[in-house]
């Protein structure tokens, strides 16, 4: 059965504590999925700076697995920011268009390639203040290429992260700058990708945003926000999605050990 939270941590969602406590709640969170998600990782496919970068711009208003499916193609036919910054509109547009807004994505991956080799002779930069200059590129594409391509901490703050961390009470703002700014106070800064990578599939899995598995969730007693969603942990169990669906069968080789197999 799950632990349910104490008075003091559902008060926590209206900031009634103090800074200490809240810092203290917040890393045990943070272990607590840490436990859960061992093998989280970035779920976008790449092996250059370049590429990871293209394809975080590209996963915007859509799946990471769709961006997966398109971005084999895209980089075997336009494998550097050269190439990419003189692809034809039209045919880039056919391999983007399973992404949506196919056409917006193309001029943004263009444009993205012409600044990197105007700018930086077509590598990718690994400093946040040269990343944000580009075109399209704000500190949630910069961080996700920093923290997994350069591996510079840095906090992504997507629609799960700043979701998640709104319900537990980390924050209550809404501004992606101000949520980064809040969650960096309480979490130690060589935590900040890893963080990242459980937060977001821990939103992804487990706590999603109509209907959590509060029944289901390793987070429970440090959680305000626990009862929104199923609390009985059977049909908690059923809604768990991916890996910790029950049934679900693993990649060959599996991602990382399961929390029941530590």
């Amino acid at each position: 059965m799950p632990v349910r939270p104490s008075p003091a941590v559902r008060r926590a969602a209206t900031g009634e504590e103090s800074p200490v406590a809240r810092t203290r709640r917040a890393r045990r969170i943070s272990k607590a999925l840490h436990e859960r998600y061992p093998y989280a990782h970035c779920e976008l496919d790449f092996e250059t700076p370049l590429q990871l970068l293209v394809a975080t711009v590209l996963s915007a208003q859509t799946t990471d697995v769709m961006v997966n499916t398109v971005t084999p193609t895209l980089f075997s036919r336009w494998p550097t920011a050269e190439a990419l910054a003189a692809a034809d509109r039209e045919e880039m547009e056919a391999v983007l268009k399973p992404t949506g807004f196919f056409r917006a994505k193309t001029n943004s991956v263009i444009t993205l390639a012409q600044a990197l080799v105007e700018r930086y002779g077509g590598e990718v930069p690994g400093r946040m203040a040269d990343l944000v200059t580009l075109p399209g590129v704000g500190r949630k594409t910069a961080n996700v290429v920093l923290g997994n391509a350069f591996g510079v901490p840095g906090l992504t703050v997507d629609t799960h992260f700043g979701r998640l961390v709104r319900r537990w009470g980390w924050t209550q703002e809404t501004d992606p700058v101000k949520v980064e700014a809040d969650v960096a106070a309480l979490i130690p800064k060589a935590d900040w990708t890893m963080l990242s990578h459980v937060v977001i599939f821990h939103g992804r899995r487990t706590c999603f945003a109509r209907k959590p598995a509060c029944g289901a969730c390793p987070v429970t007693r440090w959680c305000p926000a626990y009862g929104e969603g199923e609390t009985d942990p059977e049909k908690a169990a059923k809604l768990l999605k991916f890996e910790l669906a029950p049934g679900a069968v693993l990649p060959d080789p599996p991602p990382g050990p399961l929390p029941d197999e530590q």
